[in-house]
């Protein structure tokens, strides 16, 4: 016998596990919105890292890479690529020789814009079924438990990759 559903999601430990819950809705986003970035030139990490540099500029490589909680190693990797493409430059910085200052070019912008137009157009059909206000309660919420309830949970452990076998 099928599990009862209950505003379409089914009953049962696994549908309410935050961990699952989450892993599928990332999964769900990350295959929509990957397709959606592609075609303006980007990944879903060079459009996150996008986003970070056009919201603070003057930003550091490492300001940059505590942002978006990458690696520093990937990052490079990352700007590497949109700097190839055409999308950012990177300049010395005046105070610091050995770092660099990320700029956004005017065609990262406009990859930026319209790769924002397609995933917001996304995140629409995602939310479609939740009233207005229970959309925004969403987003606050989320925005609230990313900033430092999950920094307390996580206590100082480096990132890992969900569901990947403990370390011996």
């Amino acid at each position: 016998m099928a599990a009862p559903y209950t505003t379409g999601v089914p009953a049962g430990r696994l549908h309410e596990d935050l961990h699952w819950l989450f892993a599928r809705l990332k999964q769900g986003l990350a295959t929509a919105e990957a397709a959606a970035v592609r075609p303006h030139g980007l990944n879903l990490w060079g459009y996150t890292v996008l986003m970070a540099i056009v919201e603070a500029p003057a930003r550091s490589q490492l300001a940059l890479a505590q942002a978006v909680s990458v690696d520093k190693s990937k990052l490079v990797a990352i700007l590497d690529e949109l700097e190839d493409a055409g999308l950012v430059r990177r300049r010395p910085d005046a105070a610091d020789r050995r770092a660099r200052i990320i700029e956004v070019t005017e065609q990262g912008h406009r990859a930026l814009d319209s790769a924002r137009a397609d995933v917001e157009a996304i995140e629409s059909r995602l939310l479609a079924d939740l009233d207005r206000p229970a959309q925004t309660i969403l987003r606050d919420a989320l925005r609230r438990l990313a900033g430092e309830p999950i920094v307390r949970i996580e206590e100082g452990r480096p990132p890992t990759t969900a569901c990947a076998p403990p370390e011996a």
